[in-house]
This record gives C-alpha cells, structure tokens and sequence, in this order.
C-alpha cells in the first residue's frame, strides 16, 4: 500500500503543472471581450437593451465554468475593468484636453479609477460565489448550477450596483438598468427604480445562462422552469408599459424653450467666453416668449453679484413684458464684508413682476470638479478647472414655480441619483410635476458621454412619471416624456432654441413612494438566507 502511494505522488510530481485557474488566458480574454460589449449595450446603440442581455448572460456564464474563488473573481475582475475604463473614458478627455493635465498622469488616472469601478463586480462575483455558486464536483464540466443561483447572482450584482452609487459620494454612472429604457425591462422602472431593473435583468441573464447549461447535458425537464420564468418577466415588463402611474396636472401645458449656446469649453472661463456667453444667452432668451426659458449649468459663468447689470435689466424687464419665467445658470455665493464666500453652482429664477429671486444650489457635487477630496489638491492643481470647491446646497429645495406648476431642478450629474430625485418628491409639501436637469457636458467633447447622460434623464422620467426638461451646453438638449421616450432633441454642437408645449404630471410611481428599498431588501434577504444555507450544508468547489 505505502508503495502504491509513493509511486502515485512521484508519478503525480512528474507531470508538468497546469496553469492556476485563475491565470488561464481564454476566460480573462473573453471578460473582457464581454465588458467591452457590455459598454455597447449602452447609448447611443440602438435595441441595447438585448445586446445587455447577452452580454450579462455571458459574464454569468464565465463566472459559472469558474473552478475557484480566485478565478471567478479575475473573471469579474477583467469584465469590470474593460467595461468601465472603455464607459468612461469621455474622463481623460476632461482632464487632458480641457483640463491640460499631461497624459500619462490622466490615463493613469483613468486606469485607477476603472481599477476601482471593477471591485464591485467583483464585490457582487464573491457574493455570489459564497451564497449561490455549484455545488457539483470539480470535474463536472460545465459545473452543476442550482436554479436559486439565478437569484443570488441578481441580487449580488443589484447590492453591488447600489453600493457604488452610495460610497464615496456615489458614481452609479453605467448602472446596468440604464441600459434597458428602450429594453424589455424599461415597464418595471417605475415601480423598483434602475437598481431594480438591473436586479430582473441580472436575474433573467442567469436564468438564460443556466439554460444553456442545462441543455448542454440534454436535462429537457430543468429547461422548463426557467424558460417560463424567462418569458414571464420579460412578458410582464412589456406589459408594465401600459401602465401609467401619473395622470396630467390640472394646469394647462408650458410653453418651454431650452437653450444651447455651445459656448466653447476653452474660453468658457476667460473674459473673452463670458462676455460671449451673456451676449449669446441674452439674445436666445429675449428671441421671443414663452411660460419657461431655461439656459445651460452656468450659462452666464459668473458670480451672482457680478452679472452684468445690462443683462440683469433686460432680463427682468422681458420676463414683467411679456409674463416668461426664466432659468439661468450661474455662480452663486455667500456675501460677507470681506468678499464672497461658499461658492455655488446655482440655477437662479426670475418670476414675471415677482422682486423674488429664486436660487437652487446644487447639493450632490461632483469629486474633483466641484470639490476636492483631503489630500488631492496636487491632483487638482494639475488641472486648469476653476471653481473647483463649491458648498453644498440643501438636500430638500423647494420647486420653481412657474404660475402654478411646480419644478424641480437639478444640475449636472445631479439626476444619475434617482433616489435623491425621488425623495425630493416625496418629501416636498406640493410635488414637482416637471423635472429639470441644466448641465454641461462640453469637459467631454464630442464622445458616448453626451449620450450616455440623455439616457439616465431618460430613466430619471421612467421611475417619476414625469417629463424631464434637459438645457445643456453642447447637447443633448432634449424633452423627455413620462414614458422615457425623446420627444424633441437639438442636434448636439449647435446654437438653438428647442421649443415645445409640455404638461406637468401628478401622482406618484411606486418608486417614488419608495425608492430603492424593496430591491435591497429583497437582495440582503436572499443573500442572507442562502449564506445561512451555505455554512448549513457547504458547497464542494
């Protein structure tokens, strides 16, 4: 016996070592082959909705023929990674071209951040491996999947997506729900919110994978359960379409003009662009009237107290003329005796014969651009971005009244937080019917950024039920319907004026009455239990 052992272990020795599972070259290739097309599947490619999908199915299915802990976590790893440094690279052009930082130090800056991004699918890869993995034997190829997986990997994937909106002030920027407003899961938006949507689609795209798996082993009986699971939440989310959750307000429709000035981003900030910009928004503003105007995030790039007196006579002596509500962006800040202090980004509104002006500050601020994080000023300072530490504004602001519809405003990257747009809603004495987003995105030239953002506003319209008015800069200046659908839209990197009639909304969708709390109850609670199922009766890997 002793000999048969030793001769096995020598015999065992002699044979060359295989590559670690997780250094095997194909399955790292092919993540990040599947997170370059899962970047695809967002604005601007038409039907992304199903490319994400398949892509999403693929990234399980990489995960699922994982023999370690290791391998499944490069796996996500490498998807992570190649997604997120191919969806956000519109970054180094903010910091390179406009911002003069020298290129190796903003790619390297690009390359750690999309290194950061990439935890949290690997976050949601080890939950999933803990709570929901095979339990078959190694040698199983393709491993043996329990159905219940399906479920821990959507739930890990939506606890991860929401995590990275929340930490370190939160970038759900490419949250995977996006992706779905012209999908088959844009119905279940107003009642579980992106995150929510990013939960199904998570769910269905394991569903499919382990379909695959159970076909390749000829199990027709262990088709049936997800294939039907498979059409009914894709059924029921083209039905949830039909459902309207809001009705029209009782006022009359708006007359609304949205202005583009695509003020060069070069000289937005040298007297040369300023004295430009408030010549141009002056003449777009007085052009004709209507119930709203709005301008671009800081179209007039000024300090309040600084505005030209010219501009502000002419302004308000249209707006009492001819009864237009007016909304510009500028500068806002604290006076003191010794100067300005706690600079804002601020939407300021002028009311028809009203001496009240209306100031929104923005609360949800962006790292880097409008403040600056304990020890990164050297990072700032490498960069020509002025204005870079901004006070935060409430998180509650009352709305802008036009006669008697109520707005609520948001600026920039404000509206990729829909739970703090929903909780404005809710907890405001008389809710918005009409969502305002003035931003500009001329930082990141002419790249997938511009559309990537028109697609978050239009989600913002899927979970509210309201139309969502969108001033930018550069583009895409668009009007966005209750149902999430572009109604009108400027052509980007152009001067105009886009006008249309648009109703307010009352009521409330489901996610406005309760954010994102039934996906991460749900979500915490599955990977709970079978956590708790799992130390119980362990998984053999």
């Amino acid at each position: 016996m002793a000999g048969s052992c030793r001769a096995l272990i020598l015999t065992r020795l002699a044979q060359p070592r295989a590559t670690p599972d997780w250094r095997e070259p194909w399955p790292l290739f092919l993540a990040l082959l599947a997170g370059l097309a899962h970047t695809l599947s967002f604005a601007p490619t038409p039907y992304g909705g199903w490319l994400e999908i398949v892509t999403l199915t693929c990234f399980f299915a990489l995960l699922a023929n994982r023999r370690t802990l290791c391998a499944t976590l490069a796996s996500a790893g490498a998807f992570g990674f190649s997604h997120f440094v191919s969806g956000v690279f519109w970054l180094y052009i903010s910091m390179h071209v406009y911002g003069g930082m020298p290129a190796i130090i903003a790619l390297s800056a690009l390359i750690l951040f999309a290194l950061y991004l990439a935890a949290w699918p690997i976050l949601a890869a080890a939950l999933w491996y803990f709570c929901g993995a095979a339990r078959s034997d190694v040698a199983t190829t393709p491993p043996l999947i329990p159905w219940r997986s399906s479920l821990a990997f959507a739930s890990a994937w939506a606890l991860s997506e929401w995590l990275r909106g929340v930490v370190l002030t939160g970038f759900p920027w490419l949250a995977s729900g996006y992706a779905q407003v012209a999908g088959p899961f844009a119905g279940y938006a107003a009642v579980i919110g992106v995150y929510g949507v990013g939960w199904l689609l998570a769910f269905n795209a394991a569903l499919i994978g382990q379909t695959f798996m159970a076909a390749s082993r000829r199990c027709k009986w262990a088709l049936l359960a997800p294939l039907i699971m498979l059409v009914t939440c894709i059924t029921g989310g083209i039905a949830t379409t039909q459902i309207t959750w809001t009705k029209p307000a009782p006022h009359a429709p708006l007359t609304v003009r949205l202005l583009q000035g695509n003020v060069q981003q070069e000289i937005k900030f040298e007297q040369q662009g300023i004295d430009m910009a408030i010549a141009l928004y002056q003449e777009l503003i007085t052009a004709q009237p209507a119930d709203l105007i709005i301008t671009p995030e800081t179209g007039i790039p000024v300090l309040e107290e600084d505005i030209p007196e010219s501009f502000a006579n002419t302004i308000r002596d249209f707006a009492d003329k001819t009864g237009s509500a007016i909304i510009f962006g500028s500068v806002g800040a604290t006076l003191t005796p010794t100067g300005p202090v706690d600079l804002t980004n601020s939407l300021l509104g002028v009311t028809p014969r009203s001496p009240i002006l209306y100031r929104y500050n923005k609360h949800h601020l962006v790292p880097f651009g409008e403040f600056i994080p304990w020890g990164f000023h050297w990072f700032v300072e490498l960069m020509k971005i002025p204005l870079g530490d901004f006070a935060r504004g409430a998180a509650i602001q009352q709305p802008f009244f036009v006669g008697a519809q109520p707005l609520a405003l948001n600026i920039c990257y404000e509206d990729i937080f829909g739970e703090e747009i929903a909780r404005t809603l809710r907890r405001t004495p008389i809710p918005a019917g009409i969502l305002v987003n003035a931003t500009n995105l001329a930082w990141f030239g002419d790249t997938i950024a511009l559309d990537q953002h028109l697609q978050i506003a239009q989600m913002r319209a899927l979970e509210t039920g309201r139309p969502v008015l969108r001033a930018t800069n550069t583009g895409a200046t668009a009007i966005i319907g209750p149902d999430g659908r572009v109604e009108k839209k400027l052509a980007t990197f152009s001067v105009g004026s886009l006008e249309a009639r648009v109703q307010g909304r009352v009521g409330a969708t489901p996610y406005i009455t309760y954010g994102n709390m039934p996906v991460l109850i749900v979500s915490l609670a599955l990977l709970a239990l079978f956590a708790a199922q799992r130390i119980k009766v362990p998984y053999i890997r």
